[in-house]
C-alpha cells in the first residue's frame, strides 16, 4: 500500500488525471474510504451537521474536530488526511498556527483546510511558513454562509468571477497545495482551474476541476435533512438500516432471535453439578 502525498496530488494535475476526495468522521468510515482507495480523506466540519445533528457548522469546536480526526487517522492509512479548521479557529496568524499544529501533532492529520480567499491569504501564508500544509476553500464557504445570504451558488456575475479567480491565485501564492471550489458555475470553475497551478477540488463546481469531493453521508444516503443538487447518491443506506433494525425488533418480539446459532453452550455435565 503506497501512501498518497501532496506530490502525488500535484502529479495528478500535471498529468491531467482526476483524483477523488470524500469526508470521513470516524474509524469505520475511514476504513471504507481506504478500502475504496480514495485519494484524499477530509475530516470536514460538516460532521457538525451529519454526525452531531447540529443545525450548522459554526458551533463545532477544535477539540471536537480533533476527537474525530484521531479516529479517522486510525482507520485511513493510504489516503492523504486533511482536517477542517472550524469557524473562529484561525482569526489571526498565531491562533491559526497553534490550532493547525494540533491537527498534525495530536490528531494525525497531514494538512488542514481553511475557508476564504484573499482575506485569509496572510494567515495561510503564516501557517504554511510554520511547516503545515494548507488546503484552501473558496466559493460557497459554509462557515460564513450567513454573510453570503444562505447556501447559494457563488460567482454568478463578472465581478464575482473576477474575485474568485483573484482569491484562488492569492491562495496559491500564499502556499496552498490545493483549493476546494464549492457551488460555483462549471465554466467559472474551469477558468479558475486553468488559472492556478495547484489542483482544484470541486463540490458543486462541475466536471472541469482536477478532483471532486463529496460528503460521504450524502452520497450513501445516510443524511436525510436535505440533499444538495450537486450530490449523486450512489447508495441508499438509511432505508436498508431501518429495515434491518425493524426485522431485528420483530424477531426479538417473536422469540426467533437469538437461535442456537447465535448462542453459547455449556456441557451437560457442568450443569448437572449444580443439582
Amino acid at each position: 500500500m503506497t501512501k498518497v502525498s501532496i506530490l502525488d496530488l500535484q502529479a495528478y494535475k500535471n498529468r491531467g488525471e482526476k483524483f477523488s476526495m470524500v469526508t470521513a468522521y470516524d474509524y469505520p468510515t475511514a476504513l471504507v474510504a481506504d478500502k475504496a482507495e480514495i485519494d484524499v480523506v477530509l475530516v470536514g466540519d460538516s460532521l457538525a451537521m451529519v454526525v452531531l445533528g447540529l443545525p450548522n457548522t459554526v458551533s463545532i469546536t477544535v477539540d471536537e474536530m480533533l476527537h474525530h480526526c484521531r479516529a479517522v487517522a486510525r482507520g485511513a492509512k493510504r489516503a492523504f488526511l486533511v482536517g477542517d479548521m472550524p469557524f473562529m479557529s484561525y482569526t489571526n496568524p498565531d491562533e491559526a498556527i497553534h490550532n493547525a499544529g494540533r491537527f498534525l501533532k495530536e490528531a494525525g492529520m497531514e494538512a488542514v483546510k481553511l475557508e476564504g480567499g484573499e482575506q485569509v491569504a496572510p494567515i495561510v501564508e503564516a501557517v504554511v511558513r510554520a511547516g503545515i500544509p494548507v488546503m484552501g476553500h473558496i466559493g460557497l464557504t459554509p462557515q460564513t454562509v450567513s454573510k453570503l445570504g444562505g447556501f447559494k451558488v457563488q460567482g454568478k456575475d463578472a465581478a464575482a468571477v473576477r474575485q474568485l479567480i483573484a482569491d484562488a491565485k492569492a491562495l496559491q501564492d500564499a502556499g496552498c497545495f490545493s483549493i476546494v471550489l464549492e457551488a460555483i458555475p462549471d465554466r467559472v470553475a474551469k477558468l479558475i482551474t486553468e488559472a492556478v497551478r495547484v489542483p482544484t477540488i470541486g463540490i458543486g463546481a462541475g466536471p472541469h476541476c482536477d478532483a471532486q469531493v463529496l460528503v460521504m453521508h450524502d452520497m450513501v444516503g445516510l443524511f436525510d435533512r436535505f440533499v444538495p443538487k450537486f450530490v449523486k447518491q450512489y447508495a441508499q443506506l438509511q432505508p436498508q438500516m431501518v429495515d434491518a433494525l425493524r426485522q431485528y425488533k420483530a424477531e426479538v418480539a417473536a422469540g426467533t432471535f437469538p437461535t442456537a446459532e447465535h448462542s453459547y453452550t455449556i456441557k451437560d455435565e457442568v450443569l448437572e453439578q449444580l443439582y
